[in-house]
């Protein structure tokens, strides 16, 4: 039986793990993908137990590593329903990596998934709304619905000028670009 409310403190989810060299690329760093799995799992887990369902993930907003990770540190993901419509939810996710030996804490990312439960079908299927009893949690809500927003105003200027793109008008601005043409128009 479906919940009809549930507290944001009822499904936050948090996962610290360890870096290990397996998880570095070349240059020694943590590879990004390697985090952007773990953050889908900490948003699947966290999703999950607010809607009582299995979720999928939809889309990733605001992936940007501000600090790269290091082999060693213990990586923290805490992850917090901050807004749900019918069928989606938004779950935030701030990663935090520490510096075992030092204790240095540095903040290296926040990210917005969006995720839609599905019912046994696989079929999108309710989920229960969302309380909120803090002025952090009211602030989470109405900034999702701004992202969600101004997301969709992106979306539909991009496709629009998309549309209206001419190779043979846009030809003159690659001259100041980083690029050489190996085509003749």
């Amino acid at each position: 039986m479906l919940t009809e409310t549930l507290p944001v403190r009822y499904s936050q989810t948090e996962l610290v793990e360890l870096m290990i060299p397996s998880y570095a690329n070349f240059g020694g760093k943590i590879h990004g993908g390697i985090l952007l799995s773990i953050m889908d799992k900490v948003a699947y887990a966290c999703a999950s137990k607010h809607a009582g369902a299995y979720c999928v993930t939809v889309t990733v907003d605001n992936v940007e590593f501000l600090s790269p990770v290091e082999v060693g540190d213990l990586v923290r993901f805490a992850a917090s329903v901050n807004y749900v419509g019918k069928t989606s939810l938004v779950v935030g996710i701030r990663v935090t990596a520490e510096n075992i030996k030092t204790g240095e804490q540095r903040h290296t990312n926040t990210s917005y998934f969006t995720m839609v439960a599905k019912d046994d079908e696989g079929k999108p299927t309710l989920v229960p709304k969302l309380l909120l009893e803090t002025e952090e949690e009211i602030r989470r809500f109405l900034e999702a619905m701004k992202r969600r927003e101004y997301k969709k105003e992106y979306v539909s200027l991009f496709y629009s000028a998309k549309n209206e793109i001419s190779i043979q008008d846009g030809i003159r601005s690659l001259s100041e670009e980083r690029c050489v043409l190996g085509l003749r128009l």
